[in-house]
């Protein structure tokens, strides 16, 4: 497995249009926790889908949320990323309230 690659991005999401500056390890929009799926590797730009990853899922650990799913809209792979403290909160709370409606829908 190849290590990470640190890349210091900006980038407009393609999903709310947001002008995030990167820090080198930032991954996905803090407004809205979308994601490129750019990366075979973290951080080494290879992948060839460039397809929009939605966040599908929120992990936590201890009570606090760590980590967002995201979900290819192309190609349906899915990538565990760890959240940011400049994450917003709503978006967090959206994506949770999200999933427990897709599954009530089961």
């Amino acid at each position: 497995m190849r290590k990470f690659t640190r890349n210091k991005e900006n980038f407009v999401c393609k999903n709310c249009n947001q002008a995030v500056e990167g820090n080198g390890y930032t991954n996905h929009c803090p407004s809205c926790l979308y994601s490129l799926h750019v990366d075979k590797y973290p951080g080494d730009r290879q992948e060839l889908c460039n397809g929009l990853m939605g966040p599908i899922d929120i992990i936590t650990r201890g009570g606090e949320a760590k980590f967002v799913i995201h979900e290819c809209g192309l190609c349906k792979v899915v990538k565990q990323n760890v959240l940011s403290e400049s994450d917003s909160t709503q978006a967090v709370i959206n994506v949770m309230q999200d999933k427990v409606k897709r599954e009530m829908m089961r």
